[in-house]
């Protein structure tokens, strides 16, 4: 029998946390056993957990301190290794999942050993699109977050494919991809034993692209499973797009990604692109950009 562990993680977000292992309570998973794993990251106002499932059981990790995303599922991966799991899956706890998922995403590591990371089709959680005034009320829920994805090596950006386009069967084939998404993706044993688990240094952002590259490079395939779904509240644990929060973290993990990965042109004109931020920036963009050149990294300068 399969052992699953899937990671959530918490920060004063009990009630997201809840809906999504009610999600998972109502999930497919035949001859598997699931446990899922949840990191309490907000150790001053503990994590309550009340709830009976019918289907797995739960663990409750307590750090001493916030260890943010890389550092909480770190924790969730030890744990998987302990236990000696087949499969860690990373789960973002503003999500609900299709009942299928977890089965559609084992179903290709079953054929194809090579195979580090499964990801599912992921949409926006209804009522929760960017432009809700495109679509048609039939259309909500069936807008796409991602399908897939590749990343922009001009930019450092993580681009995914089919975001904001109505489901219409466009994405509905199985393929290898670039990019993986941290929202979800299934780590096979192998993977996680050759690459590690994530680099803390980036706390949060940025460091699912990391791992990513160091899959591929170990020669992993990652993999995109069309037939796996996924419903995303885009940024509801991290105060929403555009907060201080992705200024500060976005602005000194892109530079540390970069730096690590791209080409020696882009890295040029990413540390000239930090110069003008520097100066001219948003106050944490700023701040960010600093302490990447003072080398601060995990949590940063950030009050969390």
């Amino acid at each position: 029998m399969q052992k699953v562990i899937i990671s959530l993680i918490d920060y004063k977000g009990q009630a997201k946390t809840d809906a999504c292992l009610m999600s998972l309570d109502k999930m497919n998973f035949p001859k598997m056993e699931v446990e899922v794993v949840i990191i309490d990251n907000f150790p001053s106002s503990p994590f309550v957990h009340n709830g009976t499932y019918r289907k797995f059981q739960t663990k409750v990790l307590r750090p001493e301190k916030n260890l943010g995303f890389a550092g909480g599922h770190n924790l969730a991966i030890a744990y998987a290794r302990e236990k000696s799991a087949d499969y860690v899956v990373v789960l973002n706890n503003d999500t609900e999942v299709g009942k299928d998922m977890l089965i559609e995403l084992l179903r290709p590591c079953e054929k194809d050993p090579k195979i580090g990371a499964v990801v599912p089709k992921i949409y926006f959680m209804k009522g929760h699109e960017y432009h809700k005034e495109r679509y048609k009320t039939s259309e909500l829920g069936k807008v796409i977050w991602y399908a897939g994805g590749h990343m922009d090596w001009e930019n450092i950006n993580g681009v995914h494919d089919g975001v904001d386009e109505v489901d219409n069967g466009q994405f509905d084939q199985d393929r290898k991809i670039d990019l993986l998404t941290g929202c979800c993706v299934l780590l096979t044993r192998s993977a996680l034993e050759a690459v590690g688990g994530f680099d803390e240094r980036y706390f949060l952002y940025y460091e699912d692209a990391d791992l990513n590259e160091r899959l591929k490079t170990a020669g992993f395939k990652i993999h995109f499973a069309a037939k796996a779904l996924l419903w995303h509240l885009n940024a509801g644990s991290t105060g929403g797009s555009g907060s201080v929060l992705q200024d500060y973290f976005i602005s000194r993990n892109r530079l540390l990604f970069g730096v690590r990965f791209a080409s020696s042109r882009t890295k040029f004109a990413l540390l000239r692109e930090s110069l003008r931020i520097f100066l001219s920036g948003r106050e944490w963009q700023k701040i960010g950009v600093k302490d990447f050149y003072i080398r601060k990294f995990g949590k940063g300068s950030f009050g969390l």
